[in-house]
């Protein structure tokens, strides 16, 4: 069977993501639609609006044929290294060509990996300016372009990914259609998930003409969009209560920021003044959730380094040509095909998942690891 793989969050699933689905199926004739999705925590490290399973089942229901897990240890983390996990993914199952979404698909991202060659690494050293912004002069210096929209900067780290591993398979970027990524107003059947969630947080009924049916359901049943303003409370006691030392060792903590961080736990009773005090020029808003989700679940640069070297697919939901397709590759992929988890992948390869599922049960009742089986859609 031949297989187009994505790479997605479906936070939540939208008309946009069916469009991406839609063209991807038709521009490579693939048998079998394989998404890598993140879990229950976004790249930039916010919790999802709706869990895991209800994601993979909605994204199956609207013609996904096989819905694998992005582990925590790829799905929270700068652009990079989650192209890095989730092309590792993808080639394990076989994929024969990844097509994603870009602002800008006539670039040549090739030419633009190369040009990073000639960057002067000395000069990244402007602590009074994050690394993406120092990246950027130096690519404009290079090739006159800048990678500012966020999915033409996943389309550089495909790109550069597949080309340090010469994985086979083709990357095909298409339009990325209708609104911006980070607008934040609904004026059509195709809206960004940021807008769709600020419709659902504003408790209206517009988000509807921009998901699918099976999503709307879902949707109407969201009591409470699930942010950091809930989960606050808990990572301000453990930012005041734990030693810096431990602090130290949090993954991605780096440069004092410990000593920021529990200085703004200690001031700060609410989230949005803990980030504006911790905010600065060096860090990113997305990086900060990044070290506020790992110091929360207690994961340090340890435990993270011994993962990453352990990936494995953990499969959500399939249909029949899913199922199909797995039986096809179960026998030549070369990491842990995982249906169920068992106490030992709870304690072991799974934990950090595990850990984080535990967490995000703080807004659904909704076991998201142990013994949950997949959602099989027929």
């Amino acid at each position: 069977m031949k297989a187009v793989g994505l790479v997605v969050e479906y936070n939540p699933f939208h008309n946009g993501h069916y469009y991406h689905l839609q063209q991807a199926q038709k521009i490579t004739g693939a048998d079998v639609t394989v998404a890598v999705m993140s879990g229950n925590f976004t790249q930039r490290g916010e919790p999802t609006i709706i869990d895991k399973w209800s994601r993979a089942s909605v994204a199956v229901a609207n013609g996904v044929d096989l819905v694998i897990e992005l582990p925590l240890f790829y799905a929270v983390q700068p652009a990079h290294r989650f192209a890095a996990g989730a092309l590792r993914l993808l080639a394990a199952l076989g994929v024969n060509t990844v097509v994603f979404g870009a602002e800008h698909p006539q670039w040549d991202f090739q030419r633009l990996v190369k040009a990073e060659e000639f960057f002067n690494q000395e000069s990244f050293n402007n602590y009074n300016a994050t690394y993406a912004t120092q990246f950027n002069q130096q690519l404009a210096a290079q090739t006159g372009i800048t990678l500012v929209d966020p999915n033409d900067i996943l389309a550089f780290a495909y790109t550069k990914t597949k080309m340090q591993n010469r994985y086979p398979f083709k990357l095909l970027p298409i339009k990325r259609q209708g609104s911006n990524y980070h607008d934040n107003v609904i004026t059509g059947k195709i809206a960004s998930a940021s807008a769709i969630r600020e419709s659902l947080a504003n408790n209206d009924n517009i988000y509807q003409q921009a998901v699918p049916p099976s999503m709307a359901t879902l949707l109407t049943h969201v009591k409470m969009v699930p942010s950091w303003h809930e989960l606050y409370p808990l990572l301000r006691n453990q930012l005041i209560q734990a030693p810096v030392s431990y602090l130290q060792s949090t993954y991605l903590m780096a440069e004092g920021l410990e000593y920021r961080m529990k200085e703004a736990a200690q001031r700060s009773l609410d989230f949005a003044a803990f980030m504006k005090y911790t905010k600065t020029k060096r860090y990113t808003y997305a990086h900060l959730l990044r070290v506020s989700l790992y110091t929360l679940l207690q994961i340090n640069q340890e435990a993270v380094k011994k993962h990453t070297q352990r990936p494995y697919l953990h499969v959500l939901a399939f249909n029949q040509r899913g199922r199909q397709y797995l039986h096809q590759v179960k026998k030549q992929v070369d990491i842990p095909l995982i249906t169920k988890v068992d106490q030992k992948l709870r304690d072991g390869l799974l934990n950090l998942d595990y850990r984080a599922g535990k967490l995000y049960q703080l807004f659904t009742p909704i076991e998201q690891d142990l013994q949950h089986p997949p959602v099989i859609i027929n």
